[in-house]
């Protein structure tokens, strides 16, 4: 199969596409001390992913978890396999959970270099399952953009293995909707039918969105930034602050293809959660939608 590629024009059936993935996206909330009250601007009944941090350790992301849950958004935590050291320490983290209803993780390899006993998301999913643990909706992770330290063929591998435990995956950031489209091509042509909510960085000025692109491993982010003369332009033009229309628009014709499968929007909102969730309801409206999307 082939995805068509950018049009210079939105055209009624990429701008209905757009408007459906950015009514009801999930947005991404990092444990920090912000986090809390970030989390007050998001729409009511919105769902949040919860990410697993390496300096504040797992609890860290079940503690805010169970209270954001306790403020009526849909939780999505997740589950770091390397930061977590042993089965005692999985059930410990998924008890409180499951005891408040939230049935659903997404699970990731995670950053930490010396992993406890699980050394890949794999490895962990598997644990789950020998015991009876699996949540009822699983995510895992894919990188259209590569990753920068783990091999392409490993990261394919991997993903096979781990997709007949998921419900769907969500790409990490990628700045390239032609790498998107490619990507998504080879992993259909692999036999890879999950459903993909695919990844989109929210507002950010420039360096902060560098920074944290390369911490989450994103393969060359300020090269592929600085060698697009018209992304470049677009940023000068906005005073340096990085807004995704551009790349939606770039993007759009894939989100509507029916046969690509992307049914949602991930959204990476580095904690910048007031700034994105203006850009999300003024950009809703500039492309007709009725709505300003969830708790309008």
């Amino acid at each position: 199969m082939a995805f068509p590629r950018h049009r210079s024009r939105l055209d009624d059936a990429g701008r209905a596409a757009l408007i459906r993935v950015l009514e009801a996206p999930t947005f991404e909330l990092i444990p920090l001390k912000n986090a809390d009250d970030q989390a007050s601007h998001l729409p009511a009944g919105a769902t949040v992913s919860v990410t697993a941090s390496p300096a504040k350790g797992l609890m860290a992301t079940a503690e805010l978890s169970l209270r954001l849950h306790e403020r009526g958004l849909r939780v999505v935590p997740h589950l770091s396999a390397r930061l977590t050291r042993d089965r005692r320490e999985l059930l410990a983290y998924l008890a409180p959970l499951r005891d408040a209803g939230i049935d659903r993780l997404f699970v990731v390899g995670g950053d930490p270099e010396e992993p406890g006993d699980y050394p890949d998301a794999l490895s962990v999913l598997r644990e789950m399952a020998d015991l009876g643990v699996l949540p009822a909706e699983i995510g895992i992770g894919g990188y259209p953009d590569g990753h920068a330290f783990i091999p392409d063929e490993w990261l394919d591998a991997a993903l096979a293995a781990k997709a007949p435990f998921a419900s769907y995956l969500t790409t990490q950031l990628c700045f390239d909707p032609k790498a998107i489209a490619t990507w998504i091509e080879g992993r259909r042509a692999a036999g890879i039918t999950l459903p993909i909510k695919l990844g989109i960085p929210a507002v950010a000025q420039i360096p902060k969105l560098i920074e944290i692109s390369a911490r989450i491993g994103v393969r060359d982010a300020s090269k592929f930034i600085m060698k697009n003369t018209a992304f470049v332009g677009q940023l000068i033009a906005s005073g340096g602050m990085y807004r995704p229309n551009g790349f939606l628009e770039a993007v759009a014709p894939v989100i509507a293809d029916p046969t690509a499968g992307i049914v949602d929007l991930h959204v990476y909102t580095f904690n910048q959660v007031v700034s994105t969730e203006a850009w999300r309801r003024e950009y809703l409206a500039a492309l007709g939608a009725s709505t300003a999307g969830a708790g309008a």
